[in-house]
């Protein structure tokens, strides 16, 4: 009797919870020579465990078998793959079976680029989801199967191709975690360059098995990629998706470097937020939707927002290890309250936003590494939009003028009450021997830089304060216009060298809109409050103290 005949007649005679039948099943499929058939029967085998188990018949006898099941199947199914891979593992340390109700659905599509349905796949999932982890796996699964195939894994930096270098090494290496010899126990790694990010599987070769190497990197001749090539995260943020010329000069580098180390045969996988209609998956999403050129390509897409039609989250996994309804109402609300939920719509519901009306973009703005020119500046000085806390900010940019050049070295930017923020200030102050600073103040924040002068005397530190009264919304939108032109002369810190808070402030520059309402505008006010102080605009407020030294 042939074992698909055989395994056919244990399974319609087999006693309900029967170890010895299910072993006998599993055998046959063993002895199968049709590995989709033996795949599919597998899985029935499988599913005999599982109601065993949890009727408690011969639970450990039941255990092993179905870690054997796994074992048989993670050469050819994914999630088999990835469920076997941390079989020891603690549940709480998991990976995959935490967050598989939701990474299961792309689990089943990364499938279909072995199994043939798929040449392209385009996924969109908030941050700190799983989505990198789970291409990590994926690839050492692809590395396993085919250690002959060439990989290229690409990303907008160094870091973020290091951190999954080093991360596939990991899996693969550690056996105490993770089972990949158990499952490809004839392969090894036979070559690491932690320099190029490189590792070759079996043999060295001229191509190696995995490649990582950043989008700005040398592509040219690194890799002749025939199996899977991966774009992860091309785009660095909202910087560079509201610049036309960055998102531009982004995709001719995916369009002139990245994709043609691609051979006609090998995969492409497509993940990243989706900062704008034009980035680079856009454009190749374009592409393949409406020039019929593409019309035999095989793609899929993807977008898993982090709220549900219910307004839910998707991504609350067991364990702590995911992010509550609670926590994404908050992240929006954050959002909007700096009048920003173009960003929440792009990094956690996967729709790129189209920016328009913008005052200001990117590249408008000179911005330096952080290094001060030499020598002592003409002045220090600062200017100070001050908010209760509540809906509004407050907000400071820290400006050193040299001549005609003004650089904003640090600032002031939160939405935390004057318990906090005016202490900030002070330190502010002191920390860059500030020696002039402009404070705006209507009837609620009229005695804050009260708090502030009498704060300074106290540490025996001096300099000149002086209070503006504030205007009305109308008269500070068309103020910040007004400035606008000057505002663009500003010398701003490098993506980079930004800490969260001086990020959150650009953020908010960017947001404000010509025409429009804008929920908060602190941050280009006070900049608009900083020109003025260049400017010498007369104030109808001033106290001076003159800095002994």
């Amino acid at each position: 009797m042939n074992p698909t005949a055989a395994f056919q007649k244990l399974q319609d005679k087999m006693p309900e919870h029967s170890h010895v039948h299910a072993r006998a099943m599993y055998d046959y499929c063993l002895s199968e020579e049709d590995r989709g058939t033996a795949q599919a029967q597998i899985k029935i085998v499988r599913r005999v465990c599982l109601d065993a188990i949890r009727a408690g018949r011969n639970a450990e006898e039941f255990r092993e078998l179905l870690k054997r099941t796994y074992l048989f199947a993670a050469t050819d199914d994914l999630d088999s793959y990835m469920t076997y891979l941390e079989w020891n593992r603690k549940a709480e340390d998991k990976f995959y079976l935490p967050r598989r109700k939701v990474l299961k659905r792309v689990v089943d599509h990364l499938q279909g680029f072995v199994d043939g349905t798929l040449d392209e796949f385009f996924i969109s999932m908030p941050p700190r989801t799983g989505k990198t982890s789970l291409l990590m796996f994926f690839m050492t699964w692809i590395i396993g199967r085919n250690p002959e195939a060439s990989n290229l894994y690409s990303a907008y930096s160094d870091v973020i191709t290091t951190a999954f270098y080093n991360g596939v090494l990991e899996i693969i290496n550690d056996p105490n975690t993770y089972h990949w010899k158990s499952v490809f126990p004839a392969s090894s790694v036979v070559q690491t360059n932690a320099k190029d990010e490189t590792l070759n599987i079996d043999r060295r070769k001229r191509y190696p098995s995995l490649t990582c190497r950043s989008l700005y990197g040398t592509l040219n001749g690194a890799c002749d990629c025939d199996g899977i090539l991966v774009s992860d995260d091309l785009i660095s943020g909202i910087e560079e998706a509201l610049s036309k010329d960055r998102l531009v000069s982004a995709w001719n580098k995916v369009d002139n470097n990245l994709l043609p180390r691609a051979k006609e045969t090998a995969k492409v996988l497509w993940c990243g937020t989706r900062w704008a209609e034009i980035d680079p998956i856009g454009m190749r999403m374009d592409l393949l939707i409406n020039d019929s050129k593409f019309r035999n390509r095989k793609f899929e897409i993807i977008n898993i927002p982090a709220l549900d039609e219910q307004d839910e989250s998707r991504f609350d996994y067991p364990y702590e290890v995911g992010f509550s309804t609670e926590y994404y109402h908050q992240r929006r609300a954050s959002f909007e309250r700096n009048n920003d939920l173009a960003s929440w719509m792009a990094q956690y519901c996967g729709e790129p936003i189209e920016r328009s009306g913008a005052l200001f973009t990117p590249e408008d703005f000179e911005t330096y590494n952080g290094v001060l020119p030499p020598g002592d500046p003409d002045r220090i000085f600062m200017a100070v939009d001050p908010s209760w806390g509540g809906r509004d900010f407050t907000a400071g940019p820290v400006c050193y003028e040299y001549g005609e050049k003004i650089y904003v070295h640090d600032v002031v930017y939160s939405d935390a009450d004057k318990s906090v923020t005016r202490p900030l200030i002070i330190e502010k102050i002191k920390a860059h021997n500030v020696t002039a600073a402009l404070f705006e103040a209507n009837k609620m924040t009229e005695d804050y830089p009260d708090f502030i002068e009498e704060g300074l005397k106290k540490e025996g530190y001096r300099l000149s304060i002086t209070k503006r009264a504030a205007p009305n919304d109308k008269a500070k939108e068309i103020r910040i216009f007004d400035r606008a032109p000057e505002i663009r002369e500003l010398i701003f810190l490098d993506n980079g060298k930004r800490s969260k808070e001086y990020q959150q402030f650009m953020q908010n520059v960017f947001a404000f809109k010509v025409q429009g309402k804008n929920k908060t505008d602190d941050a280009p006010d006070s900049l608009a409050l900083a020109i003025d102080m260049v400017r010498g605009v007369r104030t109808p407020i001033a106290t001076a103290f003159k800095r002994p030294f």
